[in-house]
Formats: C-alpha cells, structure tokens, sequence
C-alpha cells in the first residue's frame, strides 16, 4: 500500500493517507486523548445521481430516484441476518446515511475496534437482494417516505430547494417517492452497487483512538487488492439560473412559521469551490451571524429567535446559501435580509469586522478537529472535494476582505432567490 504522511504545523497534527491497490483511498487519524474510535466508509453516490453510464457502456441509465438511499438500507441485510448484530456483538454503535452527493457507513465505539472495522469493512462489501426483501423494503421506506411527509423542518427545506431549482434532481427527496421507490428491484440494485460502490469510487476514514497497526491488519484482510476500478460519467443536467418560483407555502402542525431563504448561484467543484465556499460563510457570519446588527435588529424586533441560522449548501452541480429559523412574519425577514444585502453592498465591508468574523470562523474550523466525528466527516467531505481535510481551515486562515467584497459582489442576486414558509394549520 502507497502511504503518505500529511501533517498540519498550525494543528500539530498529522495522520496517514494510503493509496490501495484495489482504488480505496485510506485516511488514518490517531487522536491521542481521546476514547472512542469512529470510522466512516463511503461512496461518492447519493440522491441526485439517478442517470450514469460506465465507461463501457455507450447509452446513460436512468434509475428511479429514491434508489441510493434505498440501497443503503438493504446492505445492512445479508442472507444470514443482519449488519446491526455483528456490531451488537461487538459492542459498537453503528449507523449510515445518504445525502445529495454521497453515502456513509459508520461506528463509534470505546472496545473491540479490531472487531468493528472487520464488520464494517465486511457487510458493506458483500451486497445481498432477492425480490421478496426488496417488496419488503418497499414498504418500511414508504412509510418513512409519508413520515418526511409531515416532517415541518424536512418539509420547509425541499420545499425551498423545489422553489430554487427547476430541473436539478437536488430538488428531489433524498428518500424519493413511493411511486419511485416502487419501480425499484433487486436487479437495479446490484447494477447501483455494482457502478457506484466500486472501491475507485469510495473512501475510508478512521479517526480516535486506535492502533494503525491494527486497523492496517484489517484492511489488508478485508480489502482485496485486486483493481476493480469503474469510469463514472455522471448526466448533466441542464439547470438555468432562474428560479423555479419565488415563493412557496405548506401548513403543518407547527406553534410558529418556519421558513427558509434561499440564493441560487452558480455551481463549482474541487478548490474553486473550497474558497468560494469559505469566503460565502465568512460573508454570512457578517450579514446574519448572533454579532451582526441584522440578527440583533430581528431578535429585538421578536421576528427572529435562537433557532434563526445559515448555511452555505453545495455539491455537483448546485450552489447556494440559506437563511432558516422561525418567525411570526416570515415575509418580514425575507425583506429584512435582502435590504441588509443591499445595504451592506453600497456600504462596503470594513476590514476590523472582516477579522472579527475570520477569526471567528477560523476557531470554529480548529475546534472542529476536537471531534473524532467532525474530522472523519471532514476527512470524507474533502476526499470528494479533492482537497485535503486541513485545506478549509487554511483557507480561512488565508482569506482577505477583498474574497468577501467579491463575493458580495457577484452574490445574492434577489430574483435568484426564494422563499419557503410552513405555516401553522388552521383550527378546524
């Protein structure tokens, strides 16, 4: 196995990335201290990748969306069970998730890590689909399909996405629809798993407390190192600038309107993106953080509480920021924030807050190698960015006001955007 050493002066840190044979790209990152270890091994496969070809094959597939995270619930079914027991039996806390862009499978656990990552390693590369656990499936994910349904806060957000986008498949629920999701088969399954679950295509990070000896061990034992490596050509969907509405509405059973605000921008990939990411949540902590006179401004006027936040959202092929919280007038913080923009655009951004905000956000980078968590899922997250985990919190540590006047600049665009609100049903 191929294996570098990367360190971090400013951190005092380092840990190692292996090459294998086999395409898997390895990250091991010892943190003395602490008494957990976790591990994470992922695919670079989630929701939005519903139309793909090999590099063999001349035509693209179009499969039914929901079917990522579909795929994510069988592998931990196997013909002699299931995965959750072989971690029961190892006392280890085990999980997965999909997202837009990738799937994960997890543990955290305090002992018997040789034995975990021997399990995890295992289940995740041995798929196993008939019909009949398929037709099953079907309808556990269905019933957690209706129950998103009436989830305010999952509904607030793709609402908000369905307003933004008008083709991307980012605009779908993770879980797909029960009409999708009910077009699925075994034989779709495996030739998903068979594309995106190669391990050209994957990555495992492992980070706390264990031994890299042991966890070398089981790798060379439970990865082969033999090349199955796959070309992915991933469909492009063609997505305009324009939004697909301004402004939709929903009634749930809430006490107080959610609502999600959201900016619609151009997508970008690999370091484009990381520094464009940074600068945009650098930009967002100055317009709306706690310290900003607009956050202050809303909380006195009771518009907003401590719910109210941002977030920088990105991935391929889609870009944008958005604001969410509760408020009693949703449409009045919508107006709010698009004045602030304009006005902190005429006013211009002072240098003495830009450091205030780097600063901040510097801290919040550095804190989050505290968490053996937070590093797996940075070490993950930058391992498909194609960039190093230390890279954001470098960025920050590098930017200037100059990245965040530009970034106002060619940002935040008002008929870009969209608002999404959840209102409180009605009496009947």
């Amino acid at each position: 196995m191929n294996e570098t050493i990367i360190k971090n002066s400013r951190l005092g840190e380092e840990f190692v990335k292996i090459n294998h044979p086999s395409g898997l790209t390895i990250y091991l990152y010892p943190m003395k201290g602490y008494s957990s270890a976790y591990a994470l091994f992922g695919t670079n496969y989630g929701s939005i990748d519903t139309s793909f070809k090999t590099g063999s094959e001349s035509d693209y597939a179009t499969v039914p969306e929901g079917i990522a995270h579909f795929l994510e619930h069988k592998l931990f079914e196997s013909e002699d069970g299931d995965a959750f027991s072989l971690f029961a039996a190892t006392g280890a806390s085990a999980n997965a998730y999909t997202s837009f862009d990738r799937t994960c499978y997890l543990f955290s656990t305090t002992d018997n890590f040789e034995q975990s990552l021997d399990a995890l390693l295992s289940f995740v590369q041995s798929p196993y689909f008939t019909k009949e656990t398929v037709e099953k499936e079907q309808g556990i994910i269905g019933q957690e399909i209706r129950m998103y349904d009436d989830a305010p806060d999952w509904r607030v957000f793709f609402n908000l996405l369905g307003a933004l986008y008008q083709n991307h498949p980012v605009r779908i629920d993770i879980a797909g629809t029960t009409d999708s999701i009910a077009q699925i088969d075994d034989q779709l399954l495996y030739r998903c798993y068979r594309t995106f679950y190669n391990l050209g295509n994957m990555a495992l990070a492992v980070t706390g407390n264990f031994d890299l000896d042991t966890a070398k061990q089981v790798i060379e034992r439970r990865v082969s190192t033999e090349d199955h490596s796959i070309v992915i050509h991933r469909k492009t969907v063609d997505e305009p600038m324009e939004v697909a509405k301004h402004s939709v509405e929903q009634s749930l059973e809430v006490a107080v309107p959610l609502f999600n605000i959201g900016f619609k921008e151009q997508p970008l990939e690999g370091e484009e993106l990381l520094k464009t990411q940074v600068a945009g949540e650098l930009l967002l902590e100055l317009i709306a953080g706690e310290a900003s006179p607009l956050y202050r401004r809303l909380y006195d006027q009771g518009l907003i509480n401590a719910e109210f936040g941002t977030e920088v959202m990105s991935g391929r092929g889609y870009y944008c920021e958005i604001f969410s919280g509760e408020s009693r007038d949703p449409q009045a913080v919508y107006q709010a924030v698009c004045q602030e923009l304009d006005r902190v655009k005429q006013e211009g951004i002072g240098l003495e807050e830009f450091e205030r905000v780097r600063k901040l956000v510097y801290g919040r980078y550095v804190r989050g190698f505290n968490n053996v968590e937070n590093v797996a899922g940075a070490l993950m997250s930058a391992h498909f960015m194609n960039v190093c985990v230390y890279d954001a919190m470098e960025t920050v540590a590098a930017a200037s006001v100059d990245d965040v006047r530009e970034y106002l600049r060619t940002h935040f665009e008002k008929d870009r955007s969209a608002i999404s609100v959840i209102n409180p049903q009605k009496a009947r």
